[in-house]
């Protein structure tokens, strides 16, 4: 499997041996019901290798009643356009990173914050039962498929990064509402997506971006970027939604096989985005020469307390606006010990 590691090391859905309890089944002469799937980024990344698993799962557990078409790479709907496109019907399902929409999803920045997830399998726990809980207004007229997120992401950067000094009015590509905490920090955040990221660093619009680090060998960005600042920051967390009307006109047996696939490819989406960082950091320090700058005590007492107000900020802003954000706050970090044992 390209970029993100061999097929033969990846997790494995629970159940997968055998087919769920309850499966969906259809005679042969039925035609299969059809679902079409999008994802703005390349077929090589991980969430989109999590569409290939909910595929290869969905299409088992259903016997073949159900196929699942991908539209990866932008082909159908692109990260501009993806959830309102999945609303109107351009596609059934379709999968984008709610990081870069925080106004629509304002509770989600919290657990975004730098908040110590220890990997990309807790995270992805934590935010799926977090999206169960407080289901999202945006998502009101959809049916939300799956959640999971990314390991903490990290400064990779084309010049070391030692000190808040060094990193002092560089152009730091980061997401969203999280272009705070990079401004806090003294660098000039730049919002754009990872795909567009590419031609930044290639024509120096950029000097580097923050981001989980299998992108390191997935878009090649080791060929880059050669520094690591080893300093755990924000989480991007993803969501897939299903039109509501194609939601309604499945069978409920074939709902049910979506339904409880969900908690599973979030743990599955996580795990794999672990492994897939260990091969990328392997191939980027034996192939491309990055390394890996560690703060002194000193420096990261600094940027600890940097960054600390910034979740502060954010959950008091949001609870002055009447959402539950301490509440909230609270079962993040809950959560995160509770899938961290």
């Amino acid at each position: 499997m390209a970029a993100c590691g061999s097929k033969s090391n990846a997790p494995a859905a629970s159940g997968e041996s055998a087919p769920a309890s309850g499966n969906a089944s259809t005679s042969s002469g039925d035609k299969p019901i059809e679902l079409t799937y999008a994802f703005f980024a390349p077929a090589t990344t991980f969430p989109a290798k999590q569409m290939e698993k909910w595929k290869e799962e969905v299409e088992k557990r259903t016997n073949g009643k159900v196929t699942v078409k991908l539209f990866p790479g932008g082909t159908l709907l692109t990260d501009k356009n993806m959830y309102d496109g999945v609303k109107s019907g351009v596609a059934d399902i379709g999968l984008s990173v709610m990081t870069y929409e925080p106004g629509r999803f304002p509770l989600m920045t919290i657990a975004e914050m730098p908040s110590g997830f220890p990997n990309a399998k807790v995270a992805s726990q934590v935010v799926y039962d977090l999206m169960q809980e407080y289901p999202q207004d945006a998502f009101k007229d959809m049916k939300l498929i799956t959640a999971f997120a990314t390991e903490p992401a990290y400064l990779q950067t084309k010049d070391p990064i030692s000190t808040l000094s060094d990193l002092k009015g560089k152009q730091i590509r980061i997401s969203g509402a999280l272009a705070p905490v990079l401004k806090g920090m003294g660098a000039s955040p730049v919002g754009m997506s990872q795909s567009e990221a590419v031609e930044a660093l290639q024509t120096g619009v950029i000097s580097g971006y923050v981001s989980s680090r299998e992108v390191l060998k997935d878009l090649k960005f080791a060929e880059m970027v050669k520094y690591e600042t080893n300093y755990p920051l924000t989480v991007s967390t993803f969501a897939a939604v299903m039109n509501k009307d194609k939601w309604d006109s499945l069978p409920p047996d074939v709902q049910k096989v979506i339904n409880d696939l969900g908690p599973e490819i979030a743990a599955w989406a996580g795990e794999f985005l672990d492994t897939s960082v260990k091969g990328a950091m392997e191939w980027a320090q034996t192939e491309q020469g990055f390394k890996v700058i560690e703060l002194s005590p000193e420096e990261k007492k600094v940027w600890d307390e940097k960054l600390k107000p910034f979740q502060d900020k954010t959950v008091s802003d949001l609870q002055a606006k009447g959402l539950p954000a301490e509440e909230f706050r609270k079962r993040v970090y809950e959560l995160k010990d509770q899938y961290s044992k």
